[in-house]
């Protein structure tokens, strides 16, 4: 076999590959095999024919189609790992030559990961929010306990935030209303999401039975962009109020049995998930530092492939329906061309991670262990809300287990990465990225 690679661009290339019959003996026995149990020749049992009587019979044609079918997936695969190449996706065949009892010439264009010129992860520094496991953020998180299990009143007093209201709402444009604005008997906590910018500062303040109006932007809808008079009336006020802090409420709406119990606790769960969210600060940072500090080219078809399939997994059964499409779009504050061209950046900004990514873990060559691909299954079905063996079982299926493999790889590879970078929350002190990112040396040492 003899093969040759020509360069069509900075991320695609054209293999040339030509196979001579005198190495395809194999391939024409199994050919010949195959349909020799198939035809049925008078004389001779099935698979028994001479293959003089079955090229008779049936031609030669659809043993030379066999035969490519075995040879070019094969032959193909055998030339790309001859070039070395980093090929992405599939490649696009073309048969250019066959000679019967001669040679066999195909070409193939595929897209392959460009050259990246990685950073040096020593010269890079970043900044994360300060760890904050203070008295104020343990508190916090035992009133999002309390509030559970607390009870909504009705008041006369004015609105202040963390009350709710019973509300009635509509918003005009040019002394029209708009149907769709307007809301009758809705509950709404008073700095919760500020519904309509504008309503919260409305809200504030008022008292049961009164009116205001505010002017706003609109941010969606058919009169996206203009501004509107939003009117807004108090049916009701309420405050929640929250059960005392005390033993009896402890044991009732924990395991615990005293006030000091629960503050441990919950002071070791706040400093956990501080640190996770630290984790995964300092990880963005410096995944988006090290794409900021490198530049490449982009496959365009790879690019388009994703943002294809991210708009056929958003709209599903409807991507073919522009126009319903574009009707739902408008409603959201978005049309046809907004969301595409959002998709087709978003595709950008994923592949260009994942290129990067598999050119850093072929720089670090990180092993991963069976119980970390272990660990990186349960941790994926927990999060699609499945059982381990059915989630195995799909990706078996699918064939993504190795997708699954390469994706423990790059965690690792990064992982390694950022051991290396200098890192500062942001009140200036240093932070240790092995704590999080380092390897578990007596882990490691019982794998």
């Amino acid at each position: 076999m003899k093969s040759s690679v020509e360069k069509l661009n900075d991320t695609r290339v054209k293999l040339t590959v030509e196979v001579p019959f005198e190495e395809l003996n194999h391939e024409i026995d199994q050919a010949y095999t195959a349909l020799a149990a198939q035809v049925n020749i008078p004389g001779f049992r099935k698979g028994k024919a001479p293959r003089k009587l079955i090229d008779a019979r049936v031609g030669r044609g659809p043993i030379l189609d066999q035969v490519l079918n075995d040879v070019v997936p094969s032959r193909y695969q055998k030339a790309v790992e001859e070039a070395e190449l980093a090929v992405l996706g599939q490649p696009a065949i073309e048969i250019t030559k066959l000679e019967d009892n001669v040679v066999i010439e195909f070409t193939a264009e595929v897209d392959v990961r460009p050259e990246i010129e990685l950073p040096k992860f020593e010269d890079i520094a970043v900044e994360v929010p300060a760890l904050k496991v203070d008295d104020e953020a343990i508190d916090a998180e035992i009133d999002k306990l309390r509030e559970r299990f607390g009870e909504l009143s009705d008041t006369k007093r004015k609105l202040k935030t963390n009350d709710f209201a019973i509300i009635n709402v509509v918003a005009s444009v040019d002394g029209e209303e708009i149907e769709e604005s307007k809301a009758e008997g809705l509950s709404y906590m008073v700095g919760a999401d500020d519904l309509i910018e504008g309503l919260d500062t409305a809200l504030r303040g008022m008292k049961t039975g009164e009116e205001n109006e505010f002017t706003t932007t609109l941010k969606f809808g058919e009169h996206e962009g203009k501004e509107a008079t939003v009117k807004v009336e108090v049916v009701q006020t309420k405050e929640r109020k929250l059960p005392e802090l005390n033993e009896e409420f402890v044991q009732e709406a924990s395991e615990f049995d005293t006030v000091e119990e629960l503050r441990e606790a919950t002071a070791k769960r706040v400093e956990e998930q501080a640190k996770t969210a630290q984790a995964a600060a300092i990880r963005d940072a410096v995944l988006a530092a090290a794409l900021e500090k490198t530049e490449f080219p982009l496959p365009e078809a790879l690019v388009e492939e994703q943002a294809h399939n991210q708009f056929h997994s958003t709209f599903g059964e409807a991507s073919h329906n522009e126009s319903a499409i574009d009707e739902f779009l408008k409603t959201q504050g978005s049309s046809l061309e907004k969301f595409k061209a959002e998709a087709h950046e978003a595709a950008e900004k994923a592949v260009r991670t994942q290129l990067f990514l598999d050119a850093l873990a072929e720089q670090e060559k990180p092993e991963v262990s069976q119980s970390e691909l272990t660990d990186h299954i349960l941790y994926t079905a927990d999060a699609y809300g499945m059982d381990p063996k059915q989630l195995i079982q799909s990706l078996q299926q699918a064939g993504q287990i190795g997708a699954l493999f390469a994706d423990v790889t790059r965690g690792k590879a990064l992982a390694a990465a950022i051991c290396r970078v200098s890192v500062k929350d942001d009140a200036g002190n240093k932070v240790d990225a092995d704590e999080y990112f380092g390897v578990d040396e007596e882990e490691a040492a019982s794998e």
